[in-house]
């Protein structure tokens, strides 16, 4: 029988869907209900925001799409799309309204991030992450493009702020070619939004060293705080050819699986060379003709959006006030679904095992799921990072409670 190729050796012996992504599907099946099941499993591990998901069902039932978009199009997105959701984008949160030849539509932010990736580095080179961070990014830069991130860790007891000190360290120990950073805001675990200033650093910064920026704006709506969203866009006069900025339909809207993420950059080097790629990585004529249409329809949008805010709001001081009931500690948030909670004083040991351990422990007896600290490659054990938008809100409540029960034993 042959055999597989390296690739697919690593890809069968160590796969890149993380622990906990798996134990969700597996007891995704059996989900908690005040009466029918109340013992049943609470994921809270997910980022998803599915607060609003009938209402926007709802609405996008009411458009007709499909007899448009049976045949091929440009595969980083329909035209007349990329020129919607280019004055959609703009007046939204970008902040001004770019070309739509600026922009790429592809499956998925994921999609977007390694096309993008692909073209900016070359396989071994090195990519500087913020900590806290998105426990994905390492999927996506690291399983094809075979790139290799460097962590720039942030500390707990400075609030975990992102300086330039940081960065500095984290550039001179890569060992490697850095070529470029990948920095989020609103920040993911945290929910923090970053400020004008500090986004401004993180620009200069990257410009000093002559490397890219890529910056995921993906929660860029999801803002809940008395704060609000700055756009990299909007604090420079041109994005030049290092700047790229990521957003997709999948959070500020629920809709992760339409799959239509969106790249914007003014490097038209880069956008030729992920158009070379864009076959692969297609969002669908069906879905784009769809969001156009949803994107279109302002007075919706609009109303949508608005409500979504004030749902993620409502869901936010509800859990909070759950978990300050049962003791349970947290970072504070002001924008996307999810915060970081406190742990540490949990663990058995100050170490990584012994987060894991914990864990394990509320998930078997409690059935509850997040995320570990550890995957967000927070720098010391003991944090977890808890989605509250993809469950109902009296779902997670339910499963705080049964946490707090576990911890205060």
């Amino acid at each position: 029988m042959p055999s597989l190729s390296r690739r697919g050796r690593e890809l069968a012996d160590s796969p890149p869907l993380p622990e906990y992504i798996a134990e969700h599907f597996a007891r995704a099946g059996e989900p908690w209900h005040a009466d029918e099941n109340p013992d049943g499993y609470v994921g809270m591990c997910l980022a998803e925001n599915k607060l609003l998901n009938a209402r926007l069902a709802a609405q996008l039932a009411q458009y007709s799409s499909a007899a448009t978009a049976l045949g091929y199009d440009a595969m980083t997105g329909n035209l007349e799309f990329r020129q919607e959701l280019a004055r959609f984008m703009g007046r939204t949160f970008l902040g001004r309204e770019f070309p739509p030849a600026e922009l790429a539509v592809l499956a998925g932010a994921g999609s977007v991030l390694e096309l993008l990736f692909h073209v900016i580095c070359d396989a071994g080179d090195a990519v500087l992450v913020p900590t806290p961070s998105y426990a994905g990014f390492w999927a996506d830069l690291e399983t094809r493009d075979e790139l290799r991130i460097v962590t720039v860790d942030c500390a707990s007891d400075d609030d975990f702020r992102l300086t330039s000190d940081a960065l500095d360290a984290a550039f001179a120990r890569a060992e490697r070619p850095v070529r470029a950073l990948l920095f989020t805001t609103p920040n993911n675990p945290l929910g923090r939004i970053y400020s004008r200033e500090e986004i401004l650093e993180v620009v200069n910064w990257t410009r000093a060293k002559g490397i890219h920026l890529v910056v995921d704006e993906i929660y860029a709506l999801s803002v809940f705080g008395e704060r609000a969203f700055v756009s990299a866009a909007s604090l420079v006069p041109t994005l030049g050819d290092d700047i790229h900025i990521v957003w997709a339909f999948s959070k500020d809207f629920g809709a992760s699986g339409l799959r239509c993420g969106v790249l914007v950059s003014e490097n038209p080097s880069v956008l030729n060379a992920v158009g070379g790629l864009g076959y692969w990585a297609a969002c669908s004529t069906h879905t784009q003709s769809l969001l156009n249409a949803l994107i279109t329809d302002e007075k919706v949008v609009d109303d949508y959006l608005a409500a979504m805010q004030r749902s993620l709001r409502e869901a936010y001081n509800r859990v909070t006030r759950c978990l300050d009931a049962e003791g349970i500690a947290y970072v504070p948030a002001e924008a996307a679904f999810f915060l970081l909670i406190d742990l540490r004083s949990h663990l058995a040991t100050p170490t990584w095992e012994a987060e894991r351990v914990l864990w394990r422990q509320l998930l078997e007896q409690a059935n509850v799921n997040l995320t570990p600290g550890e995957a967000c490659r927070i720098n010391e054990p003991g944090f977890f990072r808890l989605c509250y938008a993809g469950e109902s809100t009296a779902a997670v409540e339910a499963g705080i409670a049964r946490m707090g029960a576990i911890l205060a034993a």
